[in-house]
């Protein structure tokens, strides 16, 4: 009964975390085209935080903590699909600290990476979670 609920939750941080990564992109994309020092550019910069600190990176660590606890308990170390995912849950999470260092340089006034870079950016977490999800389905090796 524990391993079902452990499994429940590691699935809806997942949700959390993903959605968060999707949006933040967009909202960079956002304050990019807002004015350098306007009214709007502080929202955005506060509404970025937000995301951020309340739903991102808490759901990031609640992930990889009930992650590891799942793995542990089914001993899924050894198996090929694992490893996949957990190369690629790793690079989605140095994908997320990339993005919180994205918006630290914004919220300086910085704006090193173009709209359009941010918009094909804004692909690489359902990318990512589409192959996750078929790695622990399929489980193809």
């Amino acid at each position: 009964m524990t391993y079902a609920w452990i499994k429940a939750a590691h699935i809806i941080f997942v949700i959390f975390w993903v959605a968060g990564l999707f949006m933040l992109p967009r909202y960079y994309v956002y304050h990019q085209e807002s004015p350098a020092g306007s009214a709007e550019e502080k929202k955005w910069i506060d509404r970025e935080r937000k995301l951020r600190n309340i739903i991102i990176t808490p759901a990031m660590l609640l992930v990889w903590a009930l992650g590891l606890t799942l793995a542990w308990i089914v001993g899924a170390w050894n198996e090929g699909w694992f490893h996949a995912k957990f190369a690629l849950v790793l690079l989605l999470s140095g994908y997320h600290g990339w993005m919180i260092g994205y918006g630290k340089k914004l919220a300086r006034g910085e704006r090193p990476v173009s709209g359009r870079a941010l918009r094909i950016m804004n692909e690489v977490p359902g990318i990512a979670t589409a192959i996750i999800v078929i790695l622990v389905i399929v489980r193809p090796f």
